[in-house]
């Protein structure tokens, strides 16, 4: 008779980790399944802290070393808990030349923050995208997934108001 494998316990009882487990058991528990499992915790929590790095790297029998290297690689990835809201601008060569420095400099005004920064009430997180393929709508804003294209600074502003306290 084999023994079964002993895998470790997830840092709590939230059912989301059973999704986490689920993708882990999908690809056999192999260090191959790294990404799609950090995908899954990402998914699932919103960000990747120490905790979920360590359960993974331990389930997955990579170092932790290891874990931490592949989610600090990938931009997609991070380390932070996202805001309630997210602004994600396309830094892109088409957006760039066509306005995203002044949506970004009307946003460090306004709101205090700078790529990859949340607002200190935790309400905004600003982010970049390198190119999210809509050139033809330079720049282009993205607020909580809904894409505004050809965005200036103040329709911006309005949208994120709007978002933030319900009014333009």
């Amino acid at each position: 008779m084999q023994a079964q494998a002993k895998f470790p316990e997830p840092p709590s009882n939230d059912k989301r980790w059973l999704l986490v487990q689920q993708v882990m058991r999908k690809h056999g528990r192999s260090e191959h399944a790294l990404i799609e499992t950090l995908h899954a915790v990402q998914h699932s929590f919103g960000y990747l802290d120490r905790e979920s790095l360590s359960y993974v790297a331990r389930s997955l029998n990579v170092p932790l070393s290891k874990a931490y290297g592949v989610a600090t690689f990938y931009q997609f990835f991070t380390l932070k808990p996202p805001g309630k809201h997210t602004c994600v601008v396309c830094t892109g060569t088409a957006c760039y030349i066509n306005g995203v420095p002044e949506l970004l400099a009307a946003l460090r005004e306004r709101y205090g923050i700078t790529i990859d920064e949340t607002t200190p009430d935790g309400e905004l997180t600003l982010t970049a995208a390198c190119c999210v393929g809509t050139c033809g709508l330079a720049p282009i804003a993205a607020i909580d997934g809904k894409d505004a294209g050809r965005i200036t600074k103040q329709e911006l502003l309005n949208k994120l108001d709007e978002v933030l306290h319900g009014h333009d």
